[in-house]
C-alpha cells in the first residue's frame, strides 16, 4: 500500500460549448479568481469586455490559463 498526498488544488475546466461558455459566466469566474489571487478584478473584466468574444477568451486565458483549461 502506498500513501500519496492529496493534490493541493483541483484543476478547473470550463467547457465553452455549454452554459459555462457564456460570457457572463466567464466574467464572473474571472472576477472571483482575480480576487482570490489578489489581482485587479475590475481591470481584468474591463479588458475582457473591451472586444468581442474571442478577445474575452484571450484575456481570460492570458490571466488564468495556468490554472484554468478552456475546452471548445
Amino acid at each position: 500500500m502506498a500513501i500519496v498526498s492529496k493534490p493541493n488544488h483541483t484543476p478547473i475546466t470550463i467547457d465553452l460549448t455549454g452554459p459555462q461558455g457564456n460570457a457572463y459566466y466567464l466574467l464572473g469566474t474571472a472576477a472571483n479568481l482575480a480576487k482570490q489571487l489578489g489581482l485587479d478584478a475590475t481591470q481584468i473584466t474591463n479588458q475582457m469586455k473591451s472586444g468581442d468574444y474571442e478577445n474575452l477568451l484571450e484575456v481570460f486565458d492570458s490571466n488564468f490559463g495556468s490554472i484554468v483549461t478552456l475546452y471548445r
